[in-house]
């Protein structure tokens, strides 16, 4: 369950933008609906807001999951992670991972010398500071589909191709592949959006069934937003859609209601 919460995180925040318009700013808020089968199995949501950190004007993002109705009775889940990005690079300069998911928990804070290229990670549950190596433009698991949001010339991507970015994310960076699928119009509870796909690289064999077991459609306009994620798992699968949405920097482009 653990991972399947991480992941749910991370293609949420997925979504690109072109060369004209900020993707997104401060103000937006983005609830999704999460079923596992016929259950409605929890929520997540992402907020961005607009602060400064040690006197830098920052990217505050916020993303939480947490579980509804009898899995919530069964798996209990209250997972919060946060980000403060720099407004100009998007690159981060603190992590935070507050986790909940069954009894197993998690509280860690990460801080970023964008310098020095050295993070310093602090995990409070087990009273430990750890200091890591960084490649440039490494980003922590929100921060990374930030600053994707801007990624340059995504409009141009062509079906088969793949975008590799460095993520920081349990003490080490990996290496994050996102392989551009194709497009099509869904329909959402908002109307028909056109939608941009793409797969999300995972590893198989202990949660999913293959590489390629996730799929998200993002919206094909200048917000880049998630609308929809399907997760084929080794037991049963998981779909989660755009439930609400506000604060958008750019109009929500809609085909038909």
């Amino acid at each position: 369950m653990k991972k399947i919460i991480i992941f749910l995180l991370v293609v949420f925040t997925l979504g690109f933008d072109n060369e004209k318009d900020e993707a997104f700013s401060g103000g937006e808020y983005l609830k999704f609906r999460v079923h596992y089968g016929l259950l409605n199995a929890g929520y997540a949501t992402l907020e961005v807001k607009d602060e400064t950190l040690s006197g830098q004007p920052v990217f505050h993002v916020i993303g939480k999951g947490f579980s509804t109705g009898m899995t919530k009775f069964f798996f209990d889940v209250q997972d919060v992670y946060e980000s403060y990005i720099d407004k100009d690079t998007r690159n981060p300069y603190r992590f935070v991972r507050k986790i909940d998911e069954g009894g197993y928990t998690k509280n860690q804070e990460g801080f970023f010398n964008q310098k020095t290229n050295k993070v310093l990670v602090k995990d409070y549950k087990h009273k430990t500071e750890k200091t890591f190596d960084f490649s440039k433009n490494t980003q922590d698991i929100l921060s990374s589909f930030y600053y994707l949001r801007n990624y340059p010339n995504i409009n141009k991507i062509k079906t088969g191709d793949s975008i590799i970015i460095d993520m920081f994310f349990d003490n080490e960076t990996t290496k994050f592949k996102l392989k551009f699928i194709g497009r099509e119009d869904i329909k959402t509870k908002f109307g028909v959006v056109s939608a941009m796909i793409f797969r999300p690289l995972v590893q198989s064999g202990r949660i999913f069934k293959e590489e390629e077991s996730l799929t998200v459609w993002i919206s094909d306009d200048y917000n880049k937003i998630p609308l929809r994620i399907k997760a084929s798992l080794l037991v049963g699968s998981i779909k989660a859609d755009l439930e609400e949405y506000k604060g958008l920097n750019n109009p929500f482009k809609l085909k038909a209601k």
